[in-house]
């Protein structure tokens, strides 16, 4: 096996084990930005980059969504008919991998894609599990399978993640032989068309998928790196080490492969990008004319192009471009099924959406917070109790349903409400008084329209 032979060939570079400082960014499927506070507690605030919202296509969310006649197509539950399974890494069966697996109704067989996810700093053992609810929806919409495994080491996976020192490219490796086995598994089952796979992930996901690449199985097609990479500050020459991973991937590609990056990405630098293609694409030669490899920048997105496929309001920039590539591979791209998106509710006419004075139920804490929530990119979210605990949310696939989350876990069991979302306050309840634009936050100075 490629990925199995590359790994023997290659000595393990610098030291051995975990690096504390070592980190691979993540826009890991489902990240919200949220803050959230109990009554009497002091806020825990995040405040957004404003510069980072400049100019451009991108440097807005108030992207339009998708609009698609599809009310005549079998409908999907709106969880996905989502199931997390077990998938064995390696052929005892003792290392098993936590993975969400989601898909249309119906016996199949469907084509797949496998999603792999990122690396927040930290022990990854403490990562969430990996949930890409705003990926997967527009993938079971055109009738896929999207299988999202953890890797070793990673949330309630068995095994121990292998940092392998400084050596980016002995780790992607690594981490393939893990999307390997998760594609030999799912390739058997019934409802699977093995014929037709992709494989995409973000951040070092990303570097896991391009890894992969120079041992594909057969009916693999496709490979989507969006913002893939190994960042390692505590190495030295850490911006080297990746961009000769690439070129050794590069090396043994067999898949046609997309690059997605944005110019304002927190974590790789463009020139690092620039080098890390070209290293790739120049390892590639004329030998390997099918695996292709296309670059795009898509520019700005919100605070961090980093984050795009983490993001609901992401989609409507990576999937034309990925549409795109897919269907000059040969996989489907109609609309199949409908799937729902998040719903938000209607505007109520309450107050106006910067009426800070407004909120019921708030304390001082509580105010700051919303004045913070104002701050935020939509998709945006504010929940509160009767009881003053509050919470905000923002980007994710629903920060609708992390607001109030966040809020109940404060609120002693009190329940917790939308106040505001997006651009729009929706509290209904007559009980509370209205304040009528005596706040000093109530005159436009939140406007989103200028960030």
């Amino acid at each position: 096996m490629a990925v199995r032979k590359l790994l023997s060939g290659w000595a393990v570079a610098g030291a051995i084990g975990l690096l504390p400082a070592a980190h691979a960014a993540s826009t890991d499927a489902q990240q919200q930005f949220s803050s959230v506070a109990a009554p009497q507690q002091v806020a825990s605030t995040r405040t957004v980059d404003q510069g980072a919202a400049a100019a451009g296509p991108l440097g807005s969310a108030r992207v339009p969504r998708l609009a698609l006649d599809d009310a005549w197509l079998p409908q999907v539950n709106a969880d996905l008919n989502e199931q997390v399974v077990r998938i064995p890494a390696d052929p005892s069966g003792d290392v098993t991998l936590e993975t969400t697996i989601y898909r249309p109704n119906g016996p199949g067989p469907f084509p797949m894609v496998v999603f792999n996810h990122g690396k927040i700093p930290g022990d990854p053992r403490n990562q969430a599990r990996s949930d890409p609810m705003s990926f997967a929806r527009e993938f079971v919409r055109r009738g896929y399978v999207v299988v999202a495994p953890n890797r070793r080491g990673f949330a309630e996976s068995g095994g121990t993640y292998e940092q392998d020192g400084c050596d980016v490219t002995r780790n992607g490796l690594g981490q393939a032989l893990d999307v390997a086995a998760t594609v030999d598994y799912m390739a058997k089952q019934p409802y699977v068309d093995a014929r037709h796979i992709a494989i995409a992930g973000t951040s070092h996901g990303g570097l896991a998928t391009i890894a992969y690449g120079t041992e594909a199985a057969r009916g693999v097609r496709a490979l989507i790196n969006f913002s893939g990479g190994l960042r390692q500050d505590a190495c030295e020459g850490w911006q080297d080490n990746l961009t000769a991973a690439y070129s050794a991937y590069g090396e043994q590609a067999r898949v046609p492969s997309l690059w997605l990056y944005g110019d304002n990405d927190s974590v790789w630098p463009s020139s690092l990008i620039t080098r890390m293609y070209a290293a790739y694409s120049d390892a590639q030669g004329a030998h390997l004319p099918a695996a292709t490899a296309k670059l795009i920048d898509f520019g700005r997105y919100k605070n961090d192009a980093h984050r795009l496929v983490g993001d609901r309001d992401g989609v409507q920039v990576w999937w034309p471009l990925v549409e795109a590539f897919l269907a000059r591979e040969g996989m489907p791209t109609a609309v199949q099924y409908q799937v729902a998106d998040p719903v938000a509710p209607r505007a109520t006419g309450y107050a106006s959406i910067d009426a800070v004075g407004s909120v019921p139920y708030l304390d001082q804490d509580g105010r700051d917070g919303y004045r913070n929530f104002l701050k935020q990119y939509p998709s945006r979210a504010f929940a509160v109790s009767d009881s003053g605990a509050w919470s905000w949310a923002e980007g994710g696939d629903n920060p609708m349903a992390v607001a109030i989350a966040n809020c109940e876990k404060r609120s002693s069991g009190d329940p917790c409400r939308l106040y505001a979302v997006n651009d729009n306050v929706v509290w209904h309840d007559q009980s509370a008084t209205a304040q009528n634009g005596n706040d000093a936050d109530n005159n436009g100075g939140h406007s989103l329209a200028s960030r």
